[in-house]
């Protein structure tokens, strides 16, 4: 493997395309639209493209370095639970990966603040710094205790698509009808897919919990399913499962009455079922295998939710 090869595995370069591919689709299919109502005329919204993508690198950036301190600090787990694929100390020395760390950490949390300083929003850089100390704490203390790394990383998937909507927040929104009633819609749509976005990526983490419990156990994590057991972590995932599906299913009858019925149709096929096959196969799952091949299930899963905003456009 070449060292750039290596560096990609590092950063996790799929999810980094993933987080991109969402601020886009987020920005162009559900923010621009919903500033741009055409029955209020045209309005500038506060966010232009150009500090956008300062912004969505930003994001990139900061969660390369997550990825980055999360293997520094993984090293001896990830020798047992994923030996194969170890990068740290094996192609790319620890001292490098802590350097790489600070470097893209730091770029990320100076292009925050530089996009705070050019939209006059003073939320997004100390939150983009928040994130790095989050993700730092994760690393070395949270991931190992019982549920609060779940929730953390959750939390930060679901920020990547707030995000954007907190960039639109502005001093006169309240006394501003016009803009207020638009923020108020796209308020609506970023809980929507911030909501998905926490509530899998928390049966995600739960799952891989599962999945990875042997190399957690010898290095004294107390992750769920090492705590309260298999059976428990499945219930937790399976009910939060349920929960997902349930609340897909009432949005469905909402937005119906709008007649749109390509969204309803695409959300019952490509998220609804698969959900519901990804529920059956976590009762029977038993093998680690099992266990890795419904994570992917749900990655999937997410993409399809995240490729569901091109429909709002249509």
């Amino acid at each position: 493997m070449t060292l750039l090869a290596a560096f990609l595995r590092l950063v996790r370069w799929p999810n980094l395309v993933f987080i991109a591919l969402t601020q886009f689709l987020f920005y162009y299919c559900i923010l621009l639209p919903s500033l741009h109502a055409g029955r209020y005329g045209d309005y500038t919204n506060i966010l232009p493209p150009g500090i956008f993508y300062l912004l969505s690198l930003s994001s990139v950036l900061i969660a390369a370095a997550g990825y980055i301190i999360n293997d520094y600090f993984d090293l001896n787990i990830d020798r047992v639970n994923k030996p194969d694929k170890l990068v740290v100390d094996r192609i790319i020395k620890r001292r490098w990966t802590i350097i790489w760390h600070w470097i893209l950490s730091g770029l990320g949390v100076l292009l925050g603040f530089y996009t705070s300083w050019k939209l006059n929003n003073w939320v997004v850089g100390p939150a983009n710094l928040g994130c790095v100390a989050l993700l730092w704490f994760y690393s070395t203390i949270f991931k190992r205790k019982l549920l609060i790394g779940n929730v953390i990383i959750s939390l930060l998937t679901a920020w990547v698509i707030l995000v954007l909507y907190t960039c639109e927040f502005r001093v006169d929104v309240f006394v501003d009808p016009v803009y207020h009633q638009r923020l108020s819609r796209l308020f609506k749509f970023a809980v929507v897919y911030g909501g998905f976005a926490f509530i899998i990526s928390l049966i995600r983490e739960v799952i891989k919990d599962i999945e990875d419990m042997r190399g957690d156990a010898r290095y004294g994590c107390r992750t769920m399913p090492i705590i309260w057991g298999v059976n428990v972590a499945k219930v937790f995932a399976g009910v939060w499962l349920v929960v997902l599906i349930g609340a897909l299913i009432i949005i469905q009858f909402y937005v119906l009455q709008y007649g749109w019925f390509l969204g309803v149709l695409y959300c019952t096929l490509l998220l609804i079922i698969p959900l519901l096959r990804i529920l059956r196969k976590l009762y029977t799952a038993t093998a680690t295998a099992d266990y890795h091949h419904l994570s992917g299930l749900i990655k999937a899963v997410m993409l399809a939710g995240i490729l569901s905003m091109i429909i709002q456009i249509l």
